[in-house]
């Protein structure tokens, strides 16, 4: 059988020590905050990061330098047969597409996966990766079907302000104006590629109730049959307390699922910013 090497990158959450411990290999992504450049979980820890953001220290997001993944994927490539590179959604980033095309360098040795996931559900899709090379597929095999699958997962996610959304464009200044005199609270999803809207609640409480809402209306619908094969997941920008208090309420509305548990990671944090909640449905492969 075949050595598989299993990559993906920083935004799936899995940290250096995580993926040591899984037999992974992650890609550390930069930062760069007042013109330095930053690594996560490298020289850039999440307390560090969110000290710089609530100094409105300027922040940028970019992506691993190509060099750095190549070293990387020739070095694995003496020790491993193929690699399964997976980064995060090609459609939150160009990472995956320039991914992409440094592969086409490795005559098929390199089989990068655009099954646009981020966070837990990209964590999902390592572990499906490695149950798969397990089970003796190939490296081009487990690409196609973490591909064919890449739609079979939801992400919900509520923010604490409104700053964040509108620094980056996402809402006019004055809907954000708005949204914090009425205590708006809007729930973003992801479904596919893009960050997009779902809905617009007042208060926590309704947007954690909109959330877990959603989640059971995709359960009963869209995952109708494969109830057995999900596994639900959350993740925050929010305090450890904060965090272990909605993990409480995936868990009592949700006691059947297994619950993966990880911080959304930085490239998320710098559009949404601190104190954010996120909840996640994923079907399992096997």
């Amino acid at each position: 059988m075949k050595k598989i090497a299993v990559v993906t990158d920083s935004n799936s959450g899995i940290t250096q020590k995580k993926g040591k411990d899984m037999g992974i290999f992650v890609v550390p992504m930069p930062f760069f905050i007042d013109g330095e450049l930053y690594l996560e979980d490298i020289n850039l820890t999440q307390e560090e990061f969110y000290k710089k953001l609530a100094e409105d220290s300027n922040i940028s997001t970019s992506q691993p330098a190509p060099g750095e993944v190549m070293n990387l994927w020739e070095s694995l490539l003496n020790e491993f047969d193929a690699i399964v590179h997976i980064p995060m959604s090609s459609g939150l980033s160009s990472t995956c597409e320039t991914a992409i095309t440094l592969a086409e360098n490795y005559e098929g040795r390199v089989q990068v996966v655009d099954n646009q996931r981020i966070s837990v559900t990209q964590e999902q899709a390592v572990i499906d990766a490695l149950h798969l090379a397990g089970a003796g597929k190939s490296a081009k095999e487990i690409k196609e079907i973490l591909e064919k699958e890449k739609l079979e997962s939801s992400i919900y996610i509520t923010v604490d302000t409104l700053k964040y959304l509108k620094k980056g464009g996402r809402i006019t200044p004055a809907a954000a104006a708005l949204g914090t005199v009425l205590n708006l609270k809007p729930v973003l999803q992801i479904q596919g590629e893009k960050l997009d809207a779902y809905a617009k609640v007042r208060g926590w409480k309704a947007a954690k109730r909109t959330m877990l809402e959603a989640v059971e209306k995709d359960i009963n619908g869209r995952f109708a049959g494969k109830e057995d094969k999900l596994v639900l997941g959350m993740a925050y920008t929010c305090g450890v307390e904060e965090a272990k208090e909605w993990r409480e309420e995936i868990h009592a509305r949700f006691p059947q699922y297994e619950i993966m548990e990880a911080p959304l990671s930085l490239s998320v944090a710098c559009h949404i910013g601190p104190g954010a909640m996120a909840v996640t449905c994923t079907k399992k492969v096997n």
